[in-house]
C-alpha cells in the first residue's frame, strides 16, 4: 500500500521546503494553537469546551468543534481536519475531498468571539470590484454638470 517508513507531515508538502518553514509556523497557519494539556481543552476566547487533538506538529494542538461532521466539500481548503485511527488530527490542506467524505471544522472558523476569516481573498476582491462596477453602470451624473447649452 505504500512504503510504511515514510510519514509526510501533511499531504503535498514536499520535505525540502524552499522557504525553509518551521514546524512551528506550519502549525501555526493551520489554526494549531489549542492549549496543550493538562489545560481544559476550552476556547480561549468563548471558553466553550472543544475536542482538543494532538496534530503532527511536535507540542501543537488543534480544537476542533465537538460532534460534527460536515461533508469535506463545503469547507474551505486548509480548514479540513481528519481524526487518524490513532487519535492525531491531520490537516488536508489543499487535497481534493473524495465524494461523501467528510470532515471535521476548526472552532476558530466557528468561535462567536472571533472575527470571521477572510477563506477566499480572491472572491472578496471580485465582490469589491463588481460592486464598484455596479456604481458606475447605475450612478448616473447628477444635475450638478454644468449647463453646455
Amino acid at each position: 500500500m505504500g512504503d510504511t517508513e515514510y510519514h509526510a507531515s501533511c499531504p503535498d508538502r514536499p520535505d525540502g521546503d524552499s522557504d525553509h518553514l518551521t514546524a512551528a509556523f506550519h502549525a501555526l497557519l493551520e489554526g494549531a494553537t489549542a492549549p496543550r494539556p493538562p489545560a481544559p481543552p476550552e476556547c480561549p476566547f468563548c471558553e466553550l469546551p472543544q475536542d482538543r487533538y494532538a496534530t503532527g506538529y511536535p507540542g501543537h494542538w488543534i480544537l476542533l468543534e465537538p460532534r460534527i461532521l460536515v461533508p469535506a466539500h463545503t469547507v474551505p481548503p486548509r480548514r479540513r481536519w481528519i481524526v487518524t485511527s490513532t487519535g492525531t488530527a491531520m490537516n488536508l490542506w489543499d487535497a481534493e475531498p473524495l465524494p461523501g467524505a467528510m470532515c471535521r471544522i476548526p472552532h476558530r472558523i466557528a468561535c462567536p468571539c472571533l472575527e470571521p476569516e477572510d477563506h477566499w481573498p480572491w472572491v472578496t476582491a471580485l465582490r469589491h470590484h463588481n460592486g464598484q462596477r455596479t456604481q458606475r453602470l447605475f450612478d448616473l451624473p447628477g444635475e450638478e454638470l454644468p449647463d453646455t447649452g
